[in-house]
């Protein structure tokens, strides 16, 4: 069996490297074709090209670079139309995904085009379910409510469960060890997460540093921890070396056991701040009550804010139907209001607790990986479609749609 597999984010990247070791469990005769990070190139990838070229988000944030990923999404589309592999996986980055599963479904209709990670049609762009109807064979999905959406519009999907349950969380011991090993004591500690696009690192880490000094003169002892994503490392060691508070910085590459590390500062913490997106849940895993900030360019937010069907876009708040989680989006991404967010839920962290829980509940904590989950469903379309062209007829032979 053969899969070009496509991922451009570092959530994507997890999601494919989880993906390949669970077929290559149940079909060890499997090869990979593709693009993806560090994490598929460790699970045997050799990535066509980096994957951080296809990570950018924000409409602002493209434009500049319209030309460059054009021309890389010409060539996926040529590489997979060339070697003809049995499926194409492609993960998240629906826009330039979903384009690519386009034109080879056009090409060479007998390739299975897998999506993982529904595209939130329950948030923003319902319409794009129509637009996914003869392009995508099987979704899969990451929240347990998505799949009676998508088959009443027609596209076969399937939960398989969110990685962020895959994931040993730390222990309390090792919490109390990181402190100890950093000199925070009993002291609170604060963790920042400004993200990891380059685009909303350079948006959020000055506001987050003057939004933590704020808290620091009312919460005397405040630490600060900083972990930084490794594309993104040097430019937020940068951006916060200004920071009234100074922080303690996480840089992989710089600690052997980076990821203990930080899932050991995850567990430490009092609160989080932290950018939108799927940190919510990797805090949520570890009981760490958080607060949510994000910016991005204005133009961006013009069109964002106006599509949005939701009132939250935090996971944990949409997953758990709490509105537990505190968010400053857009012009209330302003240093005040995410100190005051910041300061009452370390009054009051407790009223989090419940949302957390049951948040992992329904992702599917407790219950087969979920990049097994993923690979089974995989398997199991795979299986179905080739059963079906088996048993049709010859085309001359074939009863005409309609008669």
């Amino acid at each position: 069996m053969r899969i070009f597999i496509l991922a451009g984010e570092p959530s994507g990247d997890r999601l494919g490297a989880a993906a390949m070791a669970g077929l290559r469990e149940l079909r060890p005769d499997v090869t990979f074709d593709g693009i993806g990070g560090h994490a598929m190139t460790a699970a045997g990838l050799e990535s066509r090209f980096p994957m951080s070229e296809l990570s950018v988000m924000g409409l602002a944030e493209v434009l500049p670079r319209y030309f460059g990923l054009k021309r890389r999404l010409n060539e996926v589309i040529r590489r997979v139309i060339e070697t003809r592999p049995d499926i194409l996986l492609t993960i998240d980055i629906p826009d330039f995904g979903l384009r690519a599963a386009r034109a080879v479904k056009q090409a060479a209709p007998e390739i299975r085009c897998v999506h993982y990670v529904a595209p939130t049609i329950w948030a923003w762009r319902p319409g794009r379910a129509l637009k996914l109807k003869g392009v995508v064979d099987q979704l899969l999905a990451l929240f347990p409510f998505e799949p009676p959406l998508w088959e009443a519009e027609g596209v076969p999907c399937d939960f398989v469960g969110h990685p962020v349950v895959a994931e040993p969380p730390a222990t309390e011991a090792e919490a109390r060890l990181f402190r100890t090993a950093h000199g925070i004591g009993d002291a609170p500690m604060v963790l920042a997460l400004p993200g990891s696009r380059r685009g909303e690192v350079e948006r959020l880490t000055v506001r987050f540093g003057e939004a933590i000094a704020q808290v620091a003169a009312r919460r005397s002892g405040l630490r600060v921890v900083l972990p930084a994503a490794r594309p993104v490392a040097d430019l937020v060691r940068d951006l916060s070396g200004s920071w009234p508070v100074k922080p303690i910085l996480l840089v992989p590459g710089e600690d052997p056991e980076s990821q203990a590390t930080k899932r050991a500062a995850f567990r430490a913490a009092d609160v989080a701040l932290a950018a939108s997106g799927t940190v919510s849940l990797e805090l949520s895993a570890a009981g760490t009550p958080m607060v949510i900030a994000y910016d991005m360019a204005w133009l961006s937010w013009q069109v964002l804010h106006r599509i949005v069907r939701l009132d939250t876009v935090t996971l944990v708040n949409i997953v758990s139907e709490s509105r537990t989680v505190p968010e400053f989006l857009g012009p209330a991404c302003r240093p005040d209001l995410i100190a005051e967010g910041l300061l009452r839920v370390l009054a009051h962290p407790e009223a989090q607790q419940h949302a957390m829980r049951l948040t992992m509940e329904r992702l599917g904590q407790g219950g087969p990986a979920p990049g097994l989950r993923a690979a089974e469903a995989i398997l199991a379309g795979w299986e179905v479609d080739q059963a079906a062209r088996r048993i049709q007829p010859p085309p001359s032979t074939r009863v005409p749609s309609g008669a």
